[in-house]
């Protein structure tokens, strides 16, 4: 008896094996994620992979939903300005983010008590929160002031942002395998980060109003400040002015030489034009969308939903590039990339024209549908683009061309809002018309299409290969930080190229 006990142990033992099987993969599959976010932290330092989430995820994701829902109710309710004014205020506040060279050059070579990067960190989170507490308290606030505090916020952010890519670029140029995980930890934070502060944006603005949301957003800054502080970073010494003008001198020098070389001037004019071309007329849409005459009249938590869902298409676009397409050639990538964000913007026609009625489709799964495509869409067009510019950053001043590099992109979208708010302006679509919202949304959609032709001006290299001239990227800058460790955020304590 017992020898037939022992026989049948291996096939119980086997069952059991194949029930706990399904079990096992799923633990596998959640695993994953926090596999990868170890990896990154054993590989460029906890502080590195810290400031990254507290910047994309809580400042610009959680933040940055906040901010955009209650910006656009705050100019529509409070401020009571037309679609093609809103239009233009939302460029105006966005131009800090055009001279984010300024902020990556400082952060490069000017330090601060001896440390490049901790206090342009407390610096920026002590703007955004003067900035939104200004905002917050003033019931009246007139219209020139409210800009200035709501430009000053923006500048918060764009300081913190470029402070935290100039590590990404330069662990970079050290991880070249790892580039476009950095890329996808950014997208991953910022997705999930904008989840969830659209998820309840919408349910604060009704609750407590636009003015307090804009309270509310003063944590977020608080954290910038928090890492500006927590951050891992040696002190340098005996640094002098006369080092600093040296080192500026030297990093416009290296700048120029870099932006007149061939393979770097042409993707950079690609992604200018790619999206200054693709019109933004979302304040139209807005203002229709909110509209109880003639739009759907989604309600405040109607509109935060309605972001918070379409941001779940922004993640799936991050981890669609990171599993499927990181691989592929640029021009590849962007040019199926371009496509469908230009044939996704179609659905916005059929919305206008409201045919989707005349399919018995609701407006609000219609919207969720189509707002996610777009999305996601516009998620899979911005990251390859994101992978090449860290590829254009030469060694030495990575944070400050970077940042460069982002400032000709956001030139980009300045020139899109202004362009969209011109539209809106001459086809006279107001607070109160908007006849024809449906022409603006075919220029804008026949402009999307326009880069494909110009896409021979993107290089076919690959994510994993060099782009840089050798004579470009083998040279170094001749900045002075014989006094430090030439790794923002103490990135290379384990490195895996150097193995």
């Amino acid at each position: 008896m017992q020898e037939e006990e022992n026989q049948e142990d291996p096939f119980v033992e086997s069952v059991e094996e194949n029930e706990n099987e399904p079990k096992r993969r799923v633990w596998n599959c959640l695993c994953i994620p926090i596999h990868w976010f170890n990896m990154l932290s054993r590989e460029m330092h906890w502080s590195f992979v810290f400031g990254v989430v507290v910047v994309y995820g809580i400042s610009q994701g959680v933040g940055g939903a906040f901010a955009t829902v209650g910006t656009k109710y705050y100019m529509k309710d409070v401020q009571k300005v037309q679609p093609s004014e809103a239009q233009v205020y939302s460029g105006i506040t966005s131009i800090p983010w055009i001279v984010k060279p300024l902020w990556g050059l400082l952060t490069d070579v000017v330090p601060i008590f001896g440390f490049r990067r901790r206090p342009y960190f407390i610096f920026a989170g002590f703007v955004g929160a003067i900035s939104m507490l200004l905002l917050s308290l003033h019931e009246n606030l007139h219209l020139v002031l409210a800009l200035l505090s709501l430009t000053a916020g923006s500048a918060g952010v764009a300081i913190a942002d470029v402070t935290i890519d100039a590590c990404v670029a330069q662990n970079s140029i050290s991880h070249p395998s790892l580039a476009a995980d950095m890329q996808s930890l950014c997208a991953f934070s910022s997705s999930v980060g904008a989840l969830l502060g659209f998820s309840i944006s919408g349910i604060f603005v009704h609750l407590i109003g636009p003015m307090g949301v804009f309270g509310l957003m003063t944590i977020p800054a608080g954290l910038v400040i928090l890492v500006g502080f927590l951050l891992n970073e040696p002190r340098m010494h005996n640094f002098s002015c006369k080092q600093v003008n040296r080192n500026c001198l030297d990093a416009g020098k290296s700048m120029w030489n870099t932006l007149k070389s061939e393979d770097v001037w042409r993707p950079c004019l690609y992604m200018y034009l790619s999206l200054a071309l693709s019109l933004n007329i979302f304040e139209g849409m807005f203002y229709w969308a909110t509209d109880s005459k003639d739009g759907p009249a989604f309600s405040q938590e109607s509109i935060g939903f309605i972001f918070s869902i379409c941001s779940v298409g922004s993640l799936l676009g991050a981890i669609l590039y990171q599993y499927a397409l990181k691989d592929y050639a640029f021009r590849d990538v962007l040019f199926w990339t371009q496509l469908l964000y230009g044939l996704s913007g179609m659905f916005d026609l059929i919305l206008v024209l409201r045919w989707n009625l005349k399919f018995g489709i609701p407006d609000y799964f219609f919207v969720v549908v189509v707002e996610s495509i777009a999305q996601m869409t516009s998620r899979l067009k911005w990251m390859p683009m994101l992978v090449l510019s860290t590829k254009l950053c030469p060694s030495g001043i990575e944070g400050t061309f970077f940042a460069l590099l982002m400032s000709i992109d956001n030139l980009g979208v300045l020139s899109a809002s202004w362009g969209g708010g011109l539209v809106l302006h001459v086809l006279k679509i107001t607070r109160t018309r908007f006849d024809n919202l449906w022409l603006a949304i075919l220029i804008r959609n026949v402009l999307r299409i326009t880069p494909l032709c110009l896409l021979f001006l993107v290089p076919r290299a690959d994510p994993n290969s060099s782009i840089l001239p050798s004579e470009i990227a083998n040279s170094k800058v001749a900045v002075d930080t014989s006094e430090t460790i030439d790794v923002e955020l103490v990135s290379l304590v384990h490195s895996v190229d150097g193995k």
